[in-house]
This record gives C-alpha cells, structure tokens and sequence, in this order.
C-alpha cells in the first residue's frame, strides 16, 4: 500500500467518523428533547392521580344544577325498571327526550312507542319460518307508518338482538335471514300486551 492510499484511506475514516459523530449527536438531541417532552407528561399525569385520589366523590345535592335536582326518588327493591325510550334512527325528531319525556307524555294521556328492537321481536313472533331484513321493514312500515326506521337500522337492531340471544340469524346463500329465538318466544306475548 503507497502511502498515498493510506492517505486516502485514512481521510476516508475520519470523514465516516465524523458523520458518525454528527448523527449520533442530533440523535441525542432528538433523545433529550424526547425525554424532556415524557417528564413532562408525567408530572401532568401524577398531578392528575394527585387530584384525582383528593377528590371525595359527587358534591353535595345542594351544589348540583336544578334540572340534576329533578330526578325522581330512587326505586324501592320490588320495583321493576322501565327500560328507557330511545327514538329510532331516521324517525322524525329523533333527538334524545326530554329526562321527563315519559311523565309528560302520561299527564297528556300518551303512551311511550315500543322500542324498535321489541317491535322486530314481535314482528319476527308472527312468522315460522325467517324472514329477510327488507321484509321485516317492509311489514314495520304498513304496521307502524309513524315509524320509518333506515334499512341499515333495521338491520344494525337485528344483528344487535342477535347479540343478545333474542333473535337468531341465518345464512340461505347470499341472504341473511332472522328468526326468533327459541327461548325469546314467551317475550312476544309480554310485547304484544305492552303495545297492544
């Protein structure tokens, strides 16, 4: 080896050196901050628990707003719930109701619609065999024009009481079909006497 390939060979590894050098020291800036920006995430995070751990539970009823101070005495033990009307998707004024939306519409001589899944059970109980989304949509529609429920609704509320247990699916090619369930049967008579 000619002592000027050494040369260049030398000049070679302290260039690599040096940007080595270079990158590993932005490395360690890019680090530092890095660990600046997580202690200071931690100090938020334990000033959070801090407060957290501080706080005794809800402020007394006194403090609370006055429609919170409206809600109704809790239930005695052999009361049963009601379940809580939530509007169908797509139906006209579909927003959430009032918290005393039942009691209102009870002095007024109204009673509270079925709920969509109830209405699908019922639906579905009046039928043998399974029944497509569409045809039960379709059948909701004649039987309850005041409702007009999406047809993904429909279906989301279907595969929903499919969860549930209350409905079972089943596949014929590319159609998926509904039918009720077994043990849901005995429901569809409650159903019918509460909507009836």
């Amino acid at each position: 080896m000619t002592s000027q390939s050494a040369a260049t060979l030398r000049s070679r590894y302290v260039e690599q050196a040096a940007s080595d050098l270079e990158k590993n020291h932005s490395r360690q800036q890019e680090l530092a901050e890095a660990i600046a920006r997580l202690k200071q995430e931690e100090a938020l995070l334990v000033d959070i628990l801090t407060l957290a751990e501080r706080y005794e539970g809800p402020p007394e009823s006194s403090h609370l707003p006055k429609q919170a101070q409206d809600v109704p005495e809790p239930r005695q033990a052999n009361q049963v719930p009601r379940a809580e009307a939530v509007p169908s998707a797509g139906a006209p004024g579909s927003s959430v109701p009032h918290p005393h939306a039942d009691e209102e519409a009870n002095a007024q001589g109204k009673t509270r619609r079925p709920l969509l899944g109830d209405v699908l059970t019922m639906l579905l109980g009046a039928h043998a065999e399974p029944r497509l989304a569409k045809e039960l949509r379709d059948e909701l529609l004649r039987k309850y024009p005041d409702r007009n429920p999406t047809p993904q609704v429909v279906r989301n509320t279907l595969e929903a009481l499919v969860a549930k247990g209350r409905v079972q699916r089943h596949k014929q090619q590319r159609s998926v079909m509904y039918s009720l369930a077994a043990h849901a049967a005995p429901d569809i008579a409650d159903g019918e006497a509460q909507t009836g």
